[in-house]
């Protein structure tokens, strides 16, 4: 029996969709715990590109059987479009794809007051994606959410719809100055979707329980990462679940004893989305040669991602909070040309120099960072496929990130196709 579980340690984007696809291949089941289709993961498999907010990257994998738990927020919209198009491409989801009756529906006015509340923050806005996730857990958290199981029951849907848009429309009207919603309209949509989604759902915690019983192999995935974590995060800029690993035992219904290890993500260098503090940003010429050379741009968004240096405290900070095991690096191959490289080893605030991340953000709003230069390997290394062909101040390089950040690292991604990757 081997359950893992596969965190992004950076603020998200990390390439986690390329690493669950290539550990799906000695895995049984892929669970997503958390999150909802604000987040994206990007899988290149020769010259098709699958870009899937919802179902874990593991459905690539014909041998594979997916899970969507109770701690993700489910758009049902996208769940169907995302169906429909794995479909397409010839991808079986049909009797691989299991949906936690648990998990909450996100719902048309989530979204509503999602882009509204956003647009009227103006400078104080968070940066969120305006599909509802944030809204939908607010329901949930205030017992006001609609789950998949109440689909089950029309009258209670409707008990349960009518008391929410009571409270919606009225927001949206006298706060908002937006029309209402149409509840008849609602109620017919998502009943529709009962019966779209009626054949994949199933209890999710009996399921991984016999699956762990049975001796089968179990990857449990994260979204974002761990500094949007809404408990562990740069707060308030951050997502509205808890994607640390802490959040897997909870988002499918596990108990922590069965948790083998803990696979963190990171970027050789460092990216976030939205808005916060972000103390390496590099607002110049090397940021946007970061952006272009790396291809920053949100999978779910397209908006382009805010580039800087490798950061160790937020890495150190990762590995803590998570309870790391062991490390994926990947994107090494967007810093071949460069002739130097810098990672931030500590930061300086009020003269004084803080060794470990801030929590407080307030601090980490005037921190400066302190650097290590290093120099660069000025030479391609997408090509190689084993540890001993990296250049030398390539390995010196990675081997700095070990001895600062207090993990090891198995994993090296070159590229974004499979076959670029190297495993220590």
């Amino acid at each position: 029996m081997s359950v893992v579980v596969v965190v992004g340690a950076q603020w998200g984007d990390e390439g986690k969709g390329k690493i669950v696809d290539l550990l799906s291949q000695k895995y049984d089941v892929v669970a997503r715990y958390q999150g909802g289709a604000n987040a994206g993961h990007t899988v290149h498999i020769n010259e098709k590109t699958y870009i899937l907010h919802l179902i874990p990257s593991g459905i690539l994998h014909p041998h594979v059987e997916c899970v969507i738990g109770n701690g993700v927020v489910i758009d049902p919209v996208a769940l169907l479009d995302e169906i429909a198009l794995l479909e397409k491409e010839g991808v079986s989801v049909r009797g691989r794809l299991w949906i936690s009756q648990k998990a909450h529906l996100i719902m048309p006015y989530h979204k509503l007051l999602d882009q509204v509340t956003e647009q009227q923050a103006g400078v104080n806005r968070i940066g969120t994606t305006g599909r509802g996730v944030g809204p939908a857990y607010v329901d949930k958290f205030n017992r006001r959410g609609i789950r998949i199981v109440d689909l089950l029951d029309p009258d209670l849907l409707e008990s349960k719809l009518r008391r929410n848009l009571e409270e919606k429309n009225a927001l949206l009207q006298k706060i908002y100055g937006h029309s209402p919603l149409n509840i008849d309209q609602i109620i017919d949509e998502y009943l529709q979707f009962d019966r779209l989604i009626d054949p994949y759902v199933r209890d999710i915690s009996i399921y991984l329980d016999r699956a762990v019983r049975e001796g089968k192999r179990i990857l449990l995935e994260g979204a974002q990462g761990t500094l949007l974590d809404v408990d562990h995060g740069t707060y308030p800029y951050v997502t509205s679940s808890n994607p640390v690993s802490g959040g897997a035992c909870i988002g499918v219904g596990m108990g922590p004893t069965r948790i083998k290890a803990v696979l963190g993500v990171l970027k050789a260098y460092t990216t976030r989305v939205g808005e916060g503090p972000f103390p390496t940003e590099l607002t110049g010429e090397e940021g946007e040669y970061l952006r272009q050379t790396g291809k920053e741009f949100g999978a779910t968004t397209g908006r382009p991602r805010r580039c800087g240096w490798f950061d160790a405290l937020v890495a150190r900070y990762a590995v803590r909070i998570n309870g790391i095991t062991e490390l994926a690096i990947t994107k090494l191959d967007v810093l071949d040309q460069l002739p130097r490289i810098q990672v931030c080893v500590g930061y300086q605030y009020q003269g004084e120099r803080l060794d470990e991340f801030p929590t407080d953000l307030k601090i980490l709003q005037h921190c400066r960072p302190l650097y290590r230069e290093l120099p660069g390997w000025q030479t391609s290394t997408r090509h190689l496929t084993h540890p001993e062909e990296l250049p030398i101040n390539a390995r010196k390089y990675l081997e700095f990130i070990e001895e600062t950040i207090g993990a090891n690292i198995k994993i090296i991604s070159v590229g974004s196709r499979r076959d670029q990757t190297i495993f220590v």
